[in-house]
């Protein structure tokens, strides 16, 4: 899952405030831009299966 807001790669060297855009590039400083946010989980999870059973059991 890949969110559509990105961040300046060198905001904390280049800009003074974190600097976010929705294009693959800095709109500043032309620096490479990454996601904003990690993942909310892990697809190669090798226990997610058995978090979900039991919190299936729980409810």
């Amino acid at each position: 899952m890949k969110s559509d807001i990105r961040i300046c790669s060198a905001w904390e060297d280049v800009h003074d405030r974190p600097v976010y855009t929705l294009s693959d590039s800095c709109p500043d400083c032309g620096a490479d831009a990454v996601n904003s946010a990690p993942a909310p989980f892990d697809p190669e999870d090798r226990h997610g299966e058995y978090r979900r059973a039991l919190k299936r059991r729980v409810r």
